[in-house]
């Protein structure tokens, strides 16, 4: 990754450089740039999941707005109690507090760049949830992080309907 941490300096990652944290079921996490190294202003990742593949559990964000761009394929999102369908070349902003989930369609992989502003660090908690992936650690192990991570789980009943008859890691 070339970086520098001088002020009014651009961050570059080139296409090969970014660490990729890869996903048990397939696909995996491009890690792009933190929040340490954009000043705070934003953390991105690009997430490729595979055929209805989970991408994130309900959640929401205190701090910061979400955005998604949908490079390729299609995905379904929760936003508040409704589910939305994208396909490829649409973007979302989820603002700061909005609950919401989102996966890929059955029949579908997703590509998806996605990025949060303002940057809160982003890459430990990816890391932490690629070893909850591939069972190294518990799925419980992520509550004690929620405030660090601006993370905050929430269950959701609309969400558990979408995805309802899904094999488990999916």
């Amino acid at each position: 990754m070339t970086s520098t941490s001088q002020p009014g300096s651009a961050l570059l990652v080139r296409g090969g450089e970014a660490e990729i944290l890869g996903l048990p079921s397939g696909g995996g996490f491009g890690l792009l740039a933190d929040s340490e190294e954009t000043g705070a202003a934003l953390s991105a990742s690009r997430l490729t999941l595979v055929d209805g593949a989970d991408g994130a559990q309900p959640h929401r964000h205190l701090l910061s707005s979400e955005f998604f761009h949908l490079l390729d394929g299609a995905a379904e999102f929760l936003l508040g109690d409704e589910i939305q369908a994208l396909s490829k070349g649409d973007f979302l902003v989820i603002p700061p507090g909005l609950p919401h989930a989102f996966g890929a369609v059955r029949g579908a992989g997703a590509d998806l760049l996605v990025g949060i502003t303002p940057g809160v660090q982003r890459f430990g908690y990816f890391r932490m949830l690629q070893r909850v992936a591939e069972g190294r650690d518990r799925p419980e192990s992520l509550l004690p992080v929620q405030e660090r991570y601006d993370v905050h789980f929430l269950d959701s009943p609309a969400w558990q309907s979408a995805r309802k008859g899904r094999p488990p890691g999916e």
